[in-house]
């Protein structure tokens, strides 16, 4: 349940232990956690890196937990702010290749195969995507834009798929929050896991993006119309800190069949977005357009919060939250 907040399952288990105990020792969390004594040590490390356990007394050798109360809301809050600062830079990443697709798509033809390739409109894009999936050997990594997708699109794409876990390659994708809401696509995402996939979500993604093999990284020409076409990005750098992006997000993401978590204020992280998005000063349609729900979804989302913020307005409700604490 904590894992959102840099806990891994074992170094829960050892924290609840010491908060129900804690004066227990190494060979008594070994005991109760069922984990060797170096897995209980290294636990121990990290609770103490991530300010939950503090020495006992100034000079002494023995740790014991932090009021949960204030230890986890201060490591949630910084686990937020860092969150924030990702979401600024996942913006910023999304308008620079919006400004490298309008710089080069004049001269699209200079570009060196080795390079960058462009394909122009959608149907150049499918071919390429088919060619690239039948080919992929170890890896493919994948930000899905939007909630409900296309059936068109997953029908397209199941039997690539299919022979691709077949043939043993890794595959991953995240997901908006929404998608979980929409039963045909959730169907779609159960059966991709079912076959050995991999699918965490987040509130908000900067755009669609495909990685094949840490070699190749197809991103859109404009990150708001997958139908103008598409770069296919070969450049080991740029390929890079692509791949260096979707494992941040994908290391921030909630699991696919993991309930969304909730703060201890009870917001999602689909709220929280939101909240962050009426404080910037957007327009419920825009806010709707980013977390990819109806409009109606979004003013059912911003009453609720207004009404808990005691706010007469949505943008007085993200200045509110900001106050407060809240984002």
């Amino acid at each position: 349940m904590l894992e959102a907040l840099g806990l891994e399952p074992a170094v829960e288990v050892v924290y609840r232990a010491l908060l129900d105990s804690p004066q227990q020792g190494i060979e008594d969390l070994c005991r109760r956690s069922g984990l060797t004594d170096t897995a209980v040590r290294a636990a121990l490390d990290q609770l103490a890196h991530l300010h939950l356990l503090r020495p006992t007394g100034p000079d002494a050798d023995t740790l014991r937990p932090v009021n949960p109360g204030v230890s986890l809301s201060a490591l949630y809050a910084r686990r937020s702010a860092s969150l924030t600062r990702r979401q600024r830079q996942l913006e910023e990443a999304k308008e620079s290749i919006a400004a490298l697709a309008a710089e080069y798509g004049e001269s699209r033809q200079d570009f060196l195969p080795e390079v960058a390739e462009c394909l122009d409109g959608i149907d150049a894009v499918r071919e390429r995507l088919e060619e690239l999936a039948a080919n992929t050997k170890e890896e493919c990594l994948s930000f899905v834009l939007g909630g409900a997708q296309r059936p068109e699109d997953m029908s397209a794409a199941k039997s690539l798929d299919e022979l691709a876990l077949e043939r043993g390659v890794s595959v991953r994708s995240i997901y908006q929050d929404s998608l979980r809401n929409d039963a045909t696509t959730s169907g779609h995402v159960r059966w991709l896991n079912s076959l050995g996939s991999e699918t965490r979500t987040v509130p908000v993604l900067p755009m669609r993006m495909i990685i094949v093999d840490r070699k190749a990284a197809i991103v859109p020409l404009e990150p708001g119309n997958a139908l103008k076409g598409a770069l296919v990005l070969h450049s080991p750098g740029a390929v890079a800190a692509l791949v260096m992006l979707f494992e941040e997000v994908w290391k921030n993401a909630s699991p696919w069949g993991v309930p969304l978590p909730k703060d201890h204020r009870g917001l999602g992280p689909q709220e929280r977005e939101l909240l962050r998005l009426l404080a910037e000063g957007c327009t419920d349609e825009v806010a709707a357009r980013h977390l990819a729900v109806s409009l109606r979804t979004v003013r059912r989302l911003a009453a609720d919060l207004m009404t808990r913020l005691q706010a007469h307005s949505r943008f007085e409700a993200g200045v509110l939250a900001a106050r407060e604490g809240w984002v």
